[in-house]
């Protein structure tokens, strides 16, 4: 596979796009105001304690409070309670916030978001299987706590954040307070595990735990070293910070998103990085001579005359990416629909009828589909829950198919997902792992009309307002001169008819109505004027 990093930086954008076999696979999108928050740790205050939903509400200096499940609470406290010079703090421990890895012996968020329940012995399928006794948690209002972010805020809901703190560096992630020596899973071979395990063993301080990262396979003690080092010496500072800062206040900010994503994604698999500013790139070798000398001949400059993404296809791919309708090459179609609760996906078949056996056209398609399903999942980033809605197949193995079809294309996925078999209904269930927001919410905001529904009231509607309006003027009011303003799609309904609607409105209520277009007001809004007093009189009549 084809994989290239283009990155492109304007006046109040960076967009970091990923492509694979020239198709946009992945989008990233950093603007002032709306910097990358993930991996940032905090020394913030307890604001709320709420033992019903098992959570702690976290004031970190945001707008909004941090969002810090029972779950996400380390029970490593008293060594950051001695930290904190507080008896009964907490934070600690952690995960990889590359997301591409998956530590064998992790319990932070990345184990959790993978847990399933064991199925019981076939002897026992009728008993409901035991729940593990939750940990109790000791949580009080104004109690100083380190958290680090672990999902962006989305819409009106603030940052998530745990305690079990974890510093990701380019081979390894460190672990405060944790002992433990990870290896990513997608680290196969055993006897590589073995060594790193041995030089990681050799090298590690004590009180401190690692996972390894994927990207270290092969790597030279020399480089694991530095590492290392590094991320000890970044950790101890935010020791000496903690002594004498006062919550809330950010303790580390993790790297800018362009920094992060030559970090995690940049490796061997990667043809080459293009850049079209000059900054990043002197930013970007500057970075990679440290770490990873051996691929400064991947990074190029850009230096055309054409915008960078439209000579790699970037831009096309991007605007199909904010489309509700994505065409399929057979002649088929998905409808993705966002909701407040979850994500639905439509597959139809279109004019598609390469075959007169209506079985084999549908799985054809819904096989077509599964593949740029996932692609659109990354590339939207959509997370939460998911639901498809595939064309229906009457065979299970045909079904099977297009479950086994969706969990392959989920493996080039950096997020954790779960995938349920396709039910009877064709319907097949997904819930994605959800960090930042998606590009949806990046390169787009709620219409000021219709205020994010994708919908605004007919012209109907809104001509039975307006008749309410000179209805309670006809009672109330003075004078019969007004001036009538609306949007030129609402004028042109009240010229209709014959006779035309505006003129059965002067009729009606005995008043001359002078019709005047305003394409800058809202269509579902109108303002009416008194000739005689010259003011704006909307208000005063307004039900």
């Amino acid at each position: 596979m084809k994989k290239e990093i283009v990155i492109n930086e304007t006046a109040d954008q960076i967009r970091i796009a990923i492509t694979e076999d020239s198709r946009l696979a992945e989008i990233f999108v950093e603007s002032p105001g709306k910097e990358r928050m993930v991996g940032d740790i905090y020394l913030g205050k307890v604001a709320r304690v709420m033992s019903g939903i098992r959570a702690a509400f976290i004031d970190i200096g945001h707008k909004q409070d941090a969002f810090l499940h029972f779950s996400d609470v380390d029970p490593n406290i008293d060594e950051y309670s001695a930290l904190i010079g507080e008896d009964g703090a907490e934070v600690e421990e952690d995960e990889d916030d590359g997301s591409d890895d998956i530590p064998e012996t992790s319990t932070g968020p990345h184990a959790q978001s993978k847990e399933s329940v064991a199925r019981p012995p076939k002897t026992q399928i009728a008993q409901r299987p035991q729940r593990p006794p939750q940990r109790e948690i000791h949580l009080e209002r104004g109690q100083s706590i380190i958290v680090q972010v672990t999902k962006e805020p989305v819409g009106k809901k603030g940052v998530r954040v745990t305690s079990k703190v974890s510093l990701p560096g380019r081979y390894l992630v460190l672990l405060p307070f944790d002992g433990r020596i990870g290896v990513s899973k997608k680290l196969y071979n055993f006897r590589e595990k073995k060594r790193l395990r041995r030089i990681i063993r050799s090298l590690l301080p004590e009180g401190f735990g690692v996972i390894i990262r994927t990207v270290a396979e092969g790597k030279e003690e020399e480089l694991l070293k530095n590492d290392l080092e590094q991320l000890v010496k970044t950790w101890r500072e935010i020791e000496k910070s903690l002594k004498t800062e006062q919550p809330p206040i950010l303790l580390y900010k993790d790297l800018s998103t362009v920094s992060s994503v030559i970090r995690d994604l940049f490796n061997n698999e990667v043809q080459r990085v293009v850049v079209d500013s000059r900054r990043l790139y002197k930013e970007i070798t500057t970075y990679v001579k440290w770490f990873a000398p051996s691929l400064l001949d991947k990074i190029e400059f850009y230096r055309g005359k054409q915008p960078i993404f439209d000579v790699f296809g970037v831009a096309k791919d991007m605007q199909e990416s904010l489309g509700r309708r994505v065409p399929l090459k057979t002649g088929g179609y998905l409808v993705i629909d966002v909701t407040e609760a979850m994500t639905v996906i439509d597959v139809n078949s279109g004019r598609y009828a390469a075959s007169k056996e209506q079985e084999q056209n549908s799985l054809r398609t819904n096989l077509e589909a599964s593949k740029e399903i996932i692609r659109q999942l990354r590339l939207r980033d959509i997370g939460g829950i998911i639901v498809i809605d595939f064309i229906d197949l009457d065979e299970e193995r045909n079904k099977r198919k297009v479950y086994e079809e969706l969990r392959r294309e989920f493996r080039r996925d950096r997020a954790k997902a779960t995938v349920l078999p396709m039910t009877e209904f064709g319907l097949v269930q997904i819930t994605r792992q959800r960090i930042r927001q998606s590009i949806m919410q990046s390169f787009s905001e709620s219409c000021p009309v219709c205020a994010g529904t994708g919908i605004v009231q007919s012209r109907a509607t809104i001509f039975t307002d307006i008749t309410g309006w000179f209805g309670r003027y006809k009672t109330n009011g003075n004078g019969r001169h007004l001036k009538l303003l609306v949007h030129p799609y609402l004028a042109s309904y009240l010229k209709e008819g014959r006779p035309s609607h505006l003129f059965k409105l002067m009729w009606k209520h005995k008043v001359l109505i002078k019709l005047q277009q305003d394409p800058k007001l809202q269509v579902n809004t109108f303002k009416v004027f008194s000739v005689t007093q010259d003011r704006d009189i909307t208000e005063d009549f307004k039900g």
